[in-house]
C-alpha cells in the first residue's frame, strides 16, 4: 500500500539511489504529523454512521430528482448503494488517515471510478456534493483539534477532485 514511507523508498529505489534528504524531510513531516491524522481517524471511526448518514441525506437534499422514477436514487436498493458507496468513500479516507498516504483511496476508491460510474449511469455530482458536506461539517474544536481536522479535510478534497 503506498503510503509516504513507500512512496519515498520506491522513488530512491528506481532511481537506484538511497533516500535524499528530502525523501527523508518528507518522512519525518509524515511522521510529526501522525498523532493528528490518528485523532481524524478515531473521530471518524467513533461518528462514521451519523457522518454517512448527513453527507447522504445532503446530497440528495441537493439532488432530489434522483428520487425520481428511474433515476439513481429511486429504489429502496440503489439508496441503500449510495449511502453504502459515500460510507465506503469516508471509510478509505479513515484508513488513508492512519497510514499517512493517499494509497487505499488510490488503490479501492479512485482507480477505475469514473468509468464505473459512467457505465452505470451514475452521476458523481451528488458524491462530491456528500463529500463536500463531510469536509464543510467538521469544525474545531467540536470535532478534532484544528491540525487533525487540516489532515481530514485533506484527505477529502483528495477524493472530492478525484470525482469532479
Amino acid at each position: 500500500m503506498k503510503s509516504v514511507l513507500t512512496t519515498a523508498i520506491a522513488s530512491a529505489d528506481a532511481a537506484g539511489r538511497f533516500p535524499s534528504t528530502s525523501d527523508l524531510e518528507s518522512v519525518q513531516g509524515s511522521i510529526q504529523r501522525a498523532a493528528a491524522r490518528l485523532e481524524a481517524a478515531e473521530k471518524l471511526g467513533n461518528n462514521l454512521d451519523a457522518v454517512a448518514k448527513e453527507a447522504y441525506d445532503a446530497c440528495i437534499k441537493k439532488y432530489a430528482y434522483l428520487n425520481n422514477a428511474g433515476e439513481a436514487n429511486s429504489t429502496d436498493t440503489f439508496k441503500a448503494k449510495c449511502h453504502r458507496d459515500i460510507k465506503h468513500y469516508l471509510r478509505l479516507v479513515q484508513y488513508c488517515l492512519v497510514v499517512g498516504g493517499t494509497g487505499p483511496l488510490d488503490e479501492w476508491g479512485i482507480a477505475g471510478q469514473r468509468e464505473v460510474y459512467r457505465a452505470l449511469g451514475l452521476p458523481t455530482a451528488p458524491y462530491v456534493e456528500a463529500l463536500s458536506f463531510a469536509r464543510n461539517r467538521g469544525c474545531t474544536p467540536r470535532d478534532m483539534s484544528a491540525q487533525a481536522l487540516s489532515e481530514y479535510n485533506t484527505l477529502l478534497d483528495y477524493a472530492i477532485n478525484s470525482l469532479s
